[in-house]
C-alpha cells in the first residue's frame, strides 16, 4: 500500500510544469492579489451604503454588457436596502434576457471515474475516504451510459467529469470523448446523439489541452474552488492540488492551446463568499486583458453534504439561500456577457428562484455516481459511497422541460454556435451586442422541436407547444426577412430532419 501511495504522489508531483505559467508571473506573483481585493472590500464597506444614484450608475455599465471594475462590484456587495436589491435583481434578469434571450440550456453531468490522488477535505472522492467504492468506466460501460443519456433522456450536451488519477489521464480522456461522440441511438423519430462534450478536468499541461481540443472538446471547465490562498492550502493538503498557482493559470494554458471556451467557478462555502465573488471577477478581467476573451461560463456550486468529508461540517462560511441569490445577481451584473450555470446540487425550489436572477444553464435527470445512468435511471436513487456529494434535485429532463414551459421559457439543446465558429472573440462581440441571442433563438426552436418529437411525454409536448408558437411568432416579428428560411428549416425538422442549424 505504501509503494502504491508513493507512486501516486510521484505521478501527481510530475503533473505540474511551473515553466508553463512563468510568462504570466514575470515577478513570481499571481495576477490575483488577495490584499488588493480585501482592500477594495474594506474601502467599500468604510463608506456610507450606496444610494440609488450610485447603484443605478453602476447598473448602467452592466446593462451596456461591460464588465464591472472591482471597486464597483465591491460597492454593490454593500447594498442592503431591499428596494435597491430588488432593482439589482430585476436588472440581472433584464441583462440575461438581452444577452441570452428567453432560453435555458440543458446538459447532464457524466462522471467517468471516482479515483483521485487528491485529498480535498470537502469532497467525497478524496483519496483518504476509505468508504468510497472506486471504479472507472470501461469503454462498454461508457457506451451504455451514453445510450441512456442520448437515447432515452435525449441530452445533446454533457459535462464529462474526470478525476485526477493516472487511470484517467489525457489519453483516457481523449478515448472517452471519441467514444461518446460515436454513439448513435434510435429515437422516436430521429437519432439520439451527443453533439457537444464539455469537460470538467484537472489543470492540464498545454500539450495535453491541445489533444483535448483535437478530440472535439467543447468547454474546458476548471474551478479554482477558492480564490483565498490561505483557505486553499488548508483544504487541499495533497501534493498536486495544493499548488494554488498551477490551478489559477489553467485557463491561460487552455487559451494558449487554442481552447477559447473556458468555464470558471468557486465552491461557495469554503471561504467568505464576498471574497470569492471578487476573485471570480478578477479572474474574468485577467482573461479579458490577456486574451480579449472572458469566461464562457461561471458556475455556482455550493458546499453540499458528502460522505466522510470533514470540512463540510467544519466550515464557518456556510452560504444561505439569500446569500446564494445575491451571489448570482452580483456576478450577472459584474460579468454580464457570461453564461451562468446552476446545477442539481440545489433543490427544486432554489433552482426555480435563481432562474430569474440570470441563470442560463442547468442540468436535469442528473446522476453523479459512476455508472449511475444505466444502473439507477429506473430507481432514481443516490449512492453516497459512489458519488462526490449528495444531489438536491434528481427530477427528469422531461419534468424540467414541462416546468420551464409553464413559466414561458424555452429549453435549448443547441450546440450550433460552437460548430459554426461562434466562439472566442467572435462570441464575445455577439454577446455584448445582443446578436448571439438572435442566432440562439433560431437554433433553440429547431432543437426544441427535435427533442419534443423524439423524447417528450405527451403531457410535456402539450405544455411546450404554446411556448414554441410564441417563440416562432417573435422570430417572425424580429427577423421578417430571414423568417422564410427559418420556416423552411422548422418544417423540415417537424418532418423528421435533424441537426439543422443557423
Amino acid at each position: 500500500m505504501t509503494t502504491v501511495h508513493s507512486s501516486l504522489e510521484t505521478w501527481a508531483a510530475s503533473r505540474i510544469a511551473m515553466d508553463e505559467i512563468a510568462r504570466w508571473r514575470p515577478d513570481g506573483r499571481d495576477f490575483l492579489d488577495p490584499v488588493a481585493l480585501r482592500g477594495a472590500l474594506a474601502a467599500a464597506a468604510a463608506r456610507p451604503a450606496p444610494d440609488g444614484a450610485e447603484v443605478r450608475d453602476i447598473l448602467s455599465r452592466s446593462r451596456a454588457v461591460q464588465t464591472l471594475e472591482p471597486s464597483q462590484l465591491a460597492r454593490l456587495i454593500q447594498v442592503t436596502d431591499p428596494d435597491l436589491l430588488a432593482e439589482m435583481k430585476a436588472a440581472a434578469g433584464e441583462i440575461k434576457r438581452k444577452v441570452y434571450d428567453n432560453r435555458i440550456v440543458t446538459f447532464a453531468p457524466l462522471y467517468i471515474g471516482n479515483r483521485c490522488v487528491n485529498d480535498c477535505l470537502y469532497c467525497g472522492l478524496r483519496s483518504g475516504n476509505d468508504r468510497m467504492v472506486r471504479h472507472v468506466l470501461t469503454d462498454n460501460e461508457l457506451r451504455r451510459e451514453v445510450e441512456v443519456l442520448a437515447g432515452v433522456i435525449g441530452h445533446k450536451r454533457l459535462i464529462v467529469v474526470f478525476g485526477e488519477h493516472p487511470s484517467t489521464d489525457v489519453d483516457f480522456m481523449v478515448r472517452a470523448m471519441r467514444t461518446i461522440y460515436s454513439v448513435r441511438v434510435p429515437a422516436r423519430v430521429g437519432v439520439g446523439q451527443i453533439r457537444r462534450v464539455n469537460v470538467n478536468a484537472p489543470p492540464l499541461r498545454t500539450d495535453e489541452l491541445r489533444q483535448l481540443k483535437e478530440a472535439g472538446l467543447g468547454t474546458y471547465q476548471v474551478f479554482q474552488e477558492t480564490y483565498d490562498p490561505d483557505t486553499y492550502r488548508q483544504v487541499h493538503p495533497s501534493v498536486y492540488k495544493a499548488n494554488y498557482s498551477w490551478r489559477l493559470y489553467a485557463m491561460h494554458r487552455a487559451m494558449e492551446a487554442g481552447i477559447d471556451d473556458v468555464g470558471i467557478g468557486a465552491l461557495f462555502g469554503l471561504a467568505d463568499w464576498r471574497f470569492e465573488v471578487m476573485g471570480l471577477l478578477a479572474h474574468a478581467i485577467e482573461l479579458e486583458r490577456q486574451f480579449g476573451i472572458g469566461p464562457h461560463t461561471i458556475s455556482f456550486p455550493r458546499l453540499e453534504p458528502a460522505d466522510n468529508a470533514p470540512y463540510v461540517q467544519q466550515t464557518r462560511w456556510t452560504v444561505s439561500d439569500d446569500d446564494l441569490e445575491r451571489i448570482v445577481v452580483l456576478l450577472r451584473l459584474a460579468v454580464p456577457y457570461t453564461g451562468m450555470i446552476l446545477t442539481a446540487r440545489e433543490g427544486p425550489e432554489m433552482r426555480r428562484r435563481l432562474l430569474d436572477c440570470g441563470i442560463t444553464q442547468t442540468d436535469a435527470s442528473s446522476r453523479i455516481a459512476v455508472g449511475g445512468y444505466s444502473a439507477e435511471m429506473v430507481s432514481g436513487g443516490q449512492n453516497v459511497q459512489r458519488q462526490q456529494f449528495v444531489l438536491g434535485d434528481t427530477r427528469s429532463l422531461d419534468d424540467l422541460v414541462r416546468e420551464l414551459a409553464g413559466r414561458g421559457l424555452i429549453v435549448s439543446f443547441c450546440t450550433a454556435g460552437y460548430r459554426c465558429g461562434r466562439t472566442g472573440e467572435c462570441i464575445m462581440d455577439l454577446l455584448r451586442s445582443g446578436m448571439e441571442g438572435r442566432f440562439c433563438k433560431l437554433n433553440a426552436v429547431l432543437t426544441y422541436r427535435e427533442w419534443l418529437d423524439d423524447f417528450a411525454t405527451e403531457e410535456t409536448r402539450q405544455a411546450a407547444e404554446p411556448v414554441l408558437r410564441a417563440e416562432i411568432d417573435e422570430i417572425q416579428r424580429q427577423m421578417p426577412r430571414f423568417f422564410p428560411r427559418f420556416q423552411e428549416a422548422y418544417e423540415r425538422t417537424a418532418q423528421g430532419a435533424r441537426d439543422l442549424y443557423f
